[in-house]
C-alpha cells in the first residue's frame, strides 16, 4: 500500500514523527529488539569509533535554528524514516502545474535485517512559489519500492534519463536499474530480491561508496576497496536493460557474498586504472569529457585520470588533505576547479592548472566551517561559484567562494564564504542533491540512531531568496516593500 510522509510546514515548532510506512512487525522488531548502525556507516571513516558523541551539539544547533525557520526559509518539510538512508537523489520530472511539479526523488532504507534493504521510488511535490507568493511544503508519497540485494549506499541517477538509475552496496558489482520497469514489491522478511537490468562487473574488492555518471553520455565510474577506478560504457545496453532483467533466460550472476542469485546482464569494463594505496571513497568526472575523471581515497590523495593516456594517473596530489578523503565534484561550470571533503573536517578547493605530475599542488582555499567529518560536497546546479558540504556535525554548509576575501559586517563571525547554514538534521547528514529542476531546492538526509531512537531524517527545503539574490536586488525590492506598507498605513489613517 501506498504511504504518505506529512509535510511539515514552516510554522511549526517541532519536526512532525511521521514515519514511511512499513509495517508493524517490522517497527516493533526495530524498537524491542534494538537498532544497529548500518555496517556501511561503521566503516565510512577508521576513526569513527574514537570520535565522541556529537549530541549535545546537534541538540544546541537544532534549537537554535528551530526558532529562524520562518525567517531563513521559502519552504521547508520534515520527514521521518523508519530506517536511516545512506543516499537521496532527485529523479525525473512527471507532471507540470501552474502551482506544483510532480517530482521523483529517490532514497535508500538500511535495516536490520527484520525487513529487506530497499531503494525507494517516491514522488515528491517539488517546492514552487504559488502565485500569492508563498512557497509550499512539498509531500512526500512512497511510488515504488525496490528490494536490494544487499545495503545500498550509494545512488546515482543517469543525467541523460534520471529514470534509471546506478547503486553500490557491499559488494564488487555496480547494478543498474530501470525505476520505472522494476515492479513494485512489498519488503517482507524473507522476501526475493528484486533483480537488477545490468550488473557492472570489474572490481576485485568490495566498491561500497564511489560512484559516478557522465551528464551526457551512458558513462559510470567507480572507486573501491581494491584501491582501482573501473570506467563502463553502458551505452549499448541501457536500451535493451528492461527486458533483459524479465527474460527467463536471463543470466544469473552471484551479488557478493549474498547466497541468493539476481538476474541482469553483466557488462565487463571499458578500463581499470590504479594510482591509489588504499580504498577510493569517492570519483566524479569531468563535465565536457568522460575521458577525464578524478578519485579521493583513505590514502589522502586527490588523483586525476585520462582515459586516452593510458592506466596510471595523470595527475596526483600525495597529500591534498591532512586525513582521508571522503568526497569530491568537479565543477560544472569551469572544467578546472574540484572540490574535496575529507576527515580533517575541512573543504578543500584545487584548480587543476596548478598541479604537475609530480604530485605538487596546493588548494586555491581551505573551508573551514565544519567540526566533523566532512562526507559529502556538491558544486550548486545554479551558480558556478556555489557549493554545498554536509558533515557529521549534523550541518549542511553553503559556500560561495567569490564571497572569500569580500568584507561583510553581517559575516564577520563566520567562516570566509560560509553564506548559510542548515541545522534541521540531529545527526550526520550523510548525503545531499540539490535539485536542477527547482534551483536553490535540496533534499538532504541523515540517521537518527542516537539522537532520536533509530530511523533517520529526509528533509526538502529551499533557502529565502533574500539571503542568496544579488544584495543591491534585495534592497530595492525591500525599499519598494516599505513604500507600500507606509501607504497603506497613510490610507488607513486618512480614513479613521
Amino acid at each position: 500500500m501506498e504511504s504518505e510522509v506529512a509535510a511539515a510546514t514552516k510554522s511549526e515548532a517541532e519536526t512532525p514523527a511521521t514515519y514511511i510506512g512499513l509495517n508493524t512487525r517490522a517497527r516493533r522488531a526495530k524498537l524491542t529488539n534494538g537498532f544497529r548502525l548500518p555496517s556501511s556507516q561503521q566503516k565510512r571513516s577508521t576513526e569513527k569509533k574514537k570520535q565522541k558523541s556529537h549530541k549535545p551539539v546537534f541538540d544546541n544547533k537544532y534549537s537554535q535554528w528551530k526558532t529562524l525557520v520562518p525567517i531563513l526559509y521559502d519552504s521547508l518539510s520534515n520527514h521521518r524514516l523508519v530506517w536511516p538512508s545512506l543516499s537521496c537523489r532527485w529523479g525525473p520530472q512527471f507532471e507540470q502545474a501552474s502551482s506544483t511539479n510532480q517530482q521523483r526523488l529517490y532514497f535508500t532504507e538500511q535495516t536490520d535485517g527484520s525487513v529487506p534493504n530497499t531503494l525507494v521510488v517516491a514522488n515528491c511535490e517539488a517546492v514552487k512559489r504559488q502565485l500569492n507568493g508563498e512557497a509550499c511544503s512539498p509531500s512526500v508519497k512512497k511510488y515504488k519500492t525496490i528490494i536490494h540485494p544487499g545495503e545500498v549506499n550509494r545512488i546515482r541517477e543517469l543525467p541523460q534519463n534520471s529514470k534509471i538509475v546506478a547503486t553500490h552496496t557491499d559488494s564488487p558489482d555496480v547494478l543498474i536499474w530501470d525505476t520505472e520497469t522494476q515492479p513494485d514489491r512489498h519488503a517482507v522478511f524473507g522476501a526475493p530480491h528484486s533483480r537488477p537490468d545490468l550488473i557492472l562487473t570489474g572490481h576485485q574488492d568490495n566498491a561500497e561508496f564511489a560512484l559516478a555518471m557522465f551528464p551526457t553520455e551512458p558513462f559510470v565510474l567507480s572507486g573501491g576497496k581494491d584501491k582501482s577506478v573501473v570506467l563502463w560504457s553502458i551505452q549499448d545496453h541501457i536500451s535493451t536493460a528492461c527486458s533483459d532483467s524479465k527474460s527467463p533466460g536471463s543470466s544469473i550472476k552471484q551479488i557478493g557474498e549474498d547466497s541468493n542469485k539476481t538476474g541482469g546482464r553483466s557488462v565487463g569494463p571499458r578500463g581499470v586504472y590504479h594510482g591509489h594505496e588504499d580504498t577510493v571513497e569517492d570519483v566524479s568526472f569531468c563535465p565536457s569529457n568522460a575521458q577525464e575523471f578524478c578519485s579521493v581515497g583513505d590514502d589522502s590523495c586527490l588523483i586525476l585520470w585520462d582515459a586516452r593516456t593510458g592506466t596510471g594517473p595523470a595527475m596526483k596530489v600525495v597529500k591534498a588533505h591532512d586525513a582521508d578523503l571522503h568526497c569530491v565534484d568537479w565543477n560544472p561550470h569551469d572544467n578546472n576547479l574540484i572540490l574535496t571533503g575529507s576527515a580533517d573536517n575541512t573543504v578543500r578547493l584545487f584548480d587543476r592548472r596548478n598541479l604537475t605530475s609530480n604530485g605538487v599542488g596546493s588548494p586555491i582555499y581551505i573551508f573551514e566551517g565544519h567540526k566533523a567529518a566532512v562526507l559529502s560536497v556538491q558544486w550548486s546546479p545554479a551558480k558556478s561559484s556555489v557549493f554545498g558540504s554536509s558533515a557529521e556535525d549534523g550541518l549542511l554548509n553553503i559556500w560561495d567562494y567569490d564571497k572569500v576575501g569580500k568584507k561583510s559586517a553581517r559575516a564577520s563571525k563566520s567562516p570566509p564564504g560560509l553564506f548559510f547554514q542548515h541545522a534541521g538534521h540531529r545527526d550526520n547528514v550523510v548525503d545531499f542533491h540539490w535539485n536542477v529542476l527547482e534551483p536553490w531546492t535540496i533534499v538532504s538526509v541523515s540517521g537518527n540512531c542516537e539522537s532520536n531512537g533509530g530511523g533517520g531524517t529526509l528533509q526538502i527545503w529551499r533557502m529565502s531568496d533574500l539571503i542568496y539574490r544579488p544584495e543591491d536586488e534585495v534592497l530595492t525590492e525591500l525599499e519598494d516593500f516599505k513604500s507600500q506598507v507606509f501607504s497603506c498605513a497613510s490610507k488607513q489613517s486618512s480614513r479613521d
